[in-house]
């Protein structure tokens, strides 16, 4: 999963826990109701905020969105679901879809991720802030290989129940349902308080769109994410032009990063093999979240923009493990704008948005891509 990055404001998807795996790390929602992409997930709760929000509606915000939608926003669907955040001005067509369904159950003898423990803080992740990036072990790199393994095959399942009809609640499910079924914990799931086992971001949402009761219609996209670390984005049926321009570029952008991977690469360079693939084909390369190391944390060094002239520091050692996850914008705007969620991060001009994601190990001789399809 992303992790956010504020370092331009000055001038961030299932790691599998499995025993006898070590823990992960998680995103901030405490709701039952209500990330980084951060998934720096590091954002307030939002609980207080929409209960003051839904219930402190004043006259004139209601008049307003009566004038504007004709209170579609207001009104509850005839299948009792319905958009938590009625004043909010969203930036595209997405809404979310409410109720969200209850917190799925993980079996008792899986082991848990700390934060799980601790109110969904990663506190290891929180205190090694900083730290130089990591060498694994033999050992610790096989255990990557198995996560990203068993990553791969579920992201791949949940990919082939896209259609037009299905909601993302469900393809959570099915995500929620093969983790377990492969004795793991679904590591987005408590982390930083993110509520579900996975990431679905569809058309102008870039990323951590929270799976709800919204069904997926004929010509939209979406990014499947979670954290063994890996996405992808897939259309939902027929889809348009730029669309499929996005989605191509998207993933070009990133195949040409990977290329850069070999032992003393500059992290920083990353970035510079991203951003000309997507202003070439039309697309804008988002800036506030990034690529992160990856390991028995959910997020940690380096942190790895996918733009250029970035400051990112540190060359590439064997040992290394880290993920590249370029997001591209169509246009030229590269910002975005969080729902009252805080987690749901969407383009500012409601234009479409598409990620993919890689986990990569740096060898003595180049690179191996741990989440590739086989």
């Amino acid at each position: 999963m992303p992790f956010r990055d504020r370092s331009h404001l000055r001038a961030s998807k299932v790691f599998l826990a499995r025993a006898p795996l070590a823990r992960t790390e998680t995103h901030p929602l405490d709701l039952n109701v209500p990330l980084v992409a951060n998934w720096e997930f590091a954002a307030p709760s939002i609980v207080d905020r929409n209960a003051s929000r839904l219930a402190g509606f004043k006259t004139h915000k209601i008049v307003h969105d009566l004038a504007k939608t004709g209170g579609a926003n207001l009104i509850p669907a005839g299948d009792g679901t319905y958009n938590p955040f009625p004043s909010y001005e969203f930036t595209g067509t997405v809404r979310p879809c409410y109720p969200l369904s209850p917190k799925r159950s993980v079996p008792a003898h899986i082991p848990r991720p700390e934060y799980v423990e601790t109110g969904g803080k990663p506190l290891k992740e929180i205190a090694q802030a900083g730290q130089p990036p990591k060498i694994l072990t033999l050992e610790e790199q096989d255990k990557m290989r198995t996560v990203c393994r068993l990553g791969r095959e579920i992201l791949d399942l949940a990919a082939s129940h896209i259609r037009p009809g299905i909601t993302t609640d469900e393809l959570d499910e099915i995500v929620h349902n093969a983790t377990i079924e492969r004795n793991a914990y679904p590591s987005p799931l408590g982390y930083r308080n993110y509520p579900k086992s996975l990431c679905t971001s569809v058309n102008e949402v870039i990323c951590h769109g929270i799976p709800d009761k919204r069904k997926l219609r004929e010509g939209d996209i979406i990014n499947l994410g979670f954290h063994a670390d890996l996405n992808e984005t897939y259309p939902v049926g027929e889809i348009d032009e730029d669309s499929k321009r996005l989605i191509r570029t998207t993933r070009q952008s990133l195949d040409e990063a990977i290329k850069i991977c070999k032992p003393g690469a500059l992290f920083r360079d990353i970035g510079k093999a991203i951003e000309p693939v997507a202003r070439a084909n039309g697309c804008a390369t988002v800036r506030s979240y990034t690529g992160h190391g990856v390991n028995d944390l959910f997020h940690a060094t380096p942190n790895i923009p996918h733009y250029a002239k970035n400051k990112a520091v540190g060359t590439m050692k064997p040992g290394q493990c880290f993920t590249i996850e370029p997001m591209l914008n169509l246009g030229t705007n590269w910002g975005d704008v969080h729902w009252p969620d805080n987690w749901t991060a969407t383009t500012i001009d409601g234009k479409r948005s598409a990620q993919f994601e890689e986990t990569l190990l740096i060898t003595e001789t180049g690179v191996e891509v741990l989440t590739r399809k086989t």
